[in-house]
């Protein structure tokens, strides 16, 4: 090739590559004008605020004066040693375990036995609707189920002929469980969804070869099934653990009258120090401690998650 025709040739390349540089500066910035209002919105509303709880929690903020002193560890001191917080983390794990198990088991159940029905969907959409509706509006309805002159009373006072007024959301015994029942209603259409989607996603071939190889339906689910929808389990299991965690607005409806409603979960105690005794500071500590405890717990179940789809790939 002449010299010449290799600089000419050297030439266009280079205005080639200094063309698509600067397209690609161009498309960049329009992706960033794009994203920069989503990228403000998760600042101002996400990340400001956790930091600003965080900061908040090691002062002795008052609700009129603002920020009064520096306060250090004190917060996260008067939460070990005030017995409220340990009786509500101690509630806070029965609660989560409860919303988490019960949905889970029942979920499995339906979600086994629906999978093959041709009404399928009809139920589907059936176990659904309770999840539509607001944690309010649920914590409404069975706030009246379980009041004394309710339907649970009614019905055992219509079966054994004597008057029945037990106050369920009242006694300490029975108000958690109660309210799990609740939770669990309301999620357990998401959940056997979830499930069903995960017993579609299983192939047929090795269910088959169980089958001809004589294994039981109990052998099958458990050798075959269950590892292979575990993925899935786990998954639902983060998202009750989270919903758990959080959950407030169900138990401030259901526990409304119950004395002892501050320590039913953490989510509860901390509302109710922030708000209801002004104790900003305090009510942030608890913030950051229940933050922690969703983090490492949903951080560890999607470790899991993960190793267990991989040994599975």
């Amino acid at each position: 090739m002449p010299a010449k025709d290799f600089a000419l040739s050297a030439e266009i390349l280079a205005e080639s590559r200094r063309r698509e540089r600067a397209a690609a500066r161009r498309s960049g910035s329009v992706a960033l004008l794009f994203i920069a209002p989503a990228v403000l919105m998760v600042f101002v509303f996400l990340l400001a605020p956790v930091v600003f709880n965080v900061i908040l929690s090691f002062t002795k903020w008052q609700r009129f004066k603002g920020l009064d002193e520096f306060a250090g560890t004190s917060n996260y001191e008067r939460l070990v040693n005030v017995p409220y917080f340990s009786e509500a983390v101690w509630n806070t794990a029965l609660w989560v375990i409860g919303a988490v198990t019960i949905p889970l088991a029942f979920g499995l159940g339906l979600a086994l036995l629906l999978r093959n029905m041709p009404l399928q969907e009809t139920f589907k959409s059936l176990f659904f609707l309770p999840r539509i509706l607001a944690p309010t509006a649920v914590g409404t309805i069975w706030y009246y189920v379980y009041a004394p002159h309710g339907v649970i009373n009614s019905l055992v006072s219509t079966a054994t002929g004597q008057p029945y007024d037990f106050g369920w959301l009242y006694d300490a015994g029975t108000i958690t469980p109660a309210i799990i029942l609740t939770f669990a209603w309301q999620t357990l259409g998401i959940t056997m969804v979830l499930l069903l989607l995960g017993l579609a996603a299983i192939p047929r071939d090795p269910i088959e070869a169980a089958r001809v190889d004589g294994a039981s339906s109990w052998q099958i689910f458990r050798h075959v099934i269950w590892p292979l929808l575990l993925p899935t389990v786990l998954v639902v299991t983060i998202l009750n653990v989270a919903a758990g965690f959080t959950a407030f607005d169900l138990l401030w409806v259901m526990a409304s009258d119950y004395p002892g409603k501050r320590t039913l979960s953490l989510a509860v105690y901390m509302y109710y120090e922030t708000f209801s005794k002004s104790g900003w500071a305090y009510g942030s500590a608890i913030a950051v401690v229940l933050s922690s405890m969703v983090i490492v717990v949903t951080w560890a179940l999607a470790t899991l998650q993960s190793r267990v789809q991989d040994r599975i790939r």
